[in-house]
């Protein structure tokens, strides 16, 4: 059997920013650590985290209670009015949203300060998006589906700025731009979907599509690795996703000549390794 693991499988380089500030805070910071949510979406490195001290602060409420220590920002980033709290509380803050993420947040606070409305193309119960959400000063509109994208009503005579959640699908973004452009409306696209993004979803779908088997990698709540899944199940039906080894089982694997792996921005290599290593048995 030969296995073939996608190069672009694994941390990206906003995940691995943040996840590098927290083991530093945690290795020299004298005061508690807490992150903003977990720092990322796989549960086997939170867990190693709370093992050295760091404790995740679940929302506003949690956040209102602290009256000292060091609060890191994740990669997802948040809304403007907590960082602001952070910031009020004297607490010192530590801010590792992604550099992608937050050219976001610029753009929607500049757009919808000079009068546009804003639709972000997006799960909108995803953390990235409540962060983008928190950004912008007038309408804003989430759209993840192309039923959505079809109902969406505006006001013709108001401006439309379209940006997307970092990590959303790169074809279906365009599909629903294109249904949202037909309707007349005058509006800015900006593409927001991360280059790595997009090169591992190109990168997945055609090591899927030449594969018997796939396996994708990544944390249940993990946006991106959930939608690599959908991706390489069109291209291959053996696709399974799981977390972490204990989740694999190699008998699915047995009559495959070709197996191809990938794995979610959230996903330590080590992770990896040891899915490719069992799969070389």
């Amino acid at each position: 059997m030969k296995v073939k693991v996608a190069k672009t499988a694994g941390f990206c380089f906003g995940v691995k920013r943040a996840v590098d500030k927290v083991y530093e805070q945690a290795e020299k910071s004298e005061l508690p650590i807490y992150t903003y949510g977990p720092i990322i979406h796989n549960e086997e490195v939170v867990k190693d985290l709370e093992a050295r001290g760091v404790r995740v602060i679940n929302g506003k409420e949690e956040l209102e209670k602290l009256e000292s220590g060091t609060v890191i920002i994740r990669s997802h980033g948040v809304a403007k009015d907590v960082q602001r709290l952070i910031e009020s509380k004297g607490l010192n803050l530590v801010d590792a949203t992604c550099p992608f993420v937050k050219k976001i947040h610029r753009i929607v606070e500049r757009e919808s300060r000079e009068g546009a409305d804003i639709i972000i193309i997006g799960d909108d119960r995803h953390p990235e998006v409540a962060g983008i959400k928190g950004w912008c000063e007038g309408t804003v509109k989430v759209l993840e589906s192309e039923e959505e994208a079809r109902n969406f009503a505006h006001d013709a005579s108001r401006k439309l700025c379209i940006v997307s959640q970092t990590t959303f699908n790169y074809k279906k973004f365009h599909k629903l731009v294109e249904i949202i452009s037909e309707k007349g409306y005058d509006i800015i696209v900006l593409n927001t979907i991360c280059n790595a993004t997009e090169e591992r979803q190109t990168e997945a779908r055609a090591i899927a599509g030449e594969s018997d088997g796939m396996i994708v990698i990544g944390g249940r709540h993990s946006s991106n690795t959930r939608k690599l899944f959908e991706i390489c199940k069109k291209e291959c039906e053996n696709t399974y996703y799981i977390q972490t080894l204990d989740d694999l089982d190699v008998r699915w694997l047995h009559s495959m000549s070709n197996v191809g792996i990938t794995a979610g921005a959230s996903t330590p290599n080590i992770i990896i390794e040891e899915v490719l290593k069992e799969c070389q048995k």
